[in-house]
């Protein structure tokens, strides 16, 4: 498996229908939940202040990572940057 942190910042359009932008968000958290629960979303964390996190991907490869980053239901209002990720020298664990 491969570690990939991953920032997304969501810039959803003020003018978009409230109807589609309240079931798009409720489909997002739907999928990032159950990429949570498959264990591929390992960490997710809101950036203060800002429609943003900071989220840490364990899967297969970086073709799975665009797949399940591709299949956000708030994919075409993202700005996203991934950073992959390897072990440290210093790291105990």
């Amino acid at each position: 498996m491969a570690l990939f942190h991953v920032r997304m910042d969501v810039n959803i359009p003020r003018d978009l229908d409230p109807d589609e932008r309240a079931e798009t968000i409720a489909r997002e958290k739907a999928y990032s939940q159950d990429l949570q629960r498959q264990g591929k979303w390992v960490h997710l964390w809101r950036i203060a202040g800002q429609y943003s996190n900071i989220s840490i991907f364990d899967v297969a490869d970086p073709d799975e990572l665009n797949d399940l980053l591709w299949g956000l239901p708030l994919f075409p209002y993202m700005d996203i940057v991934v950073t992959p990720l390897a072990k440290h020298g210093s790291s105990i664990k």
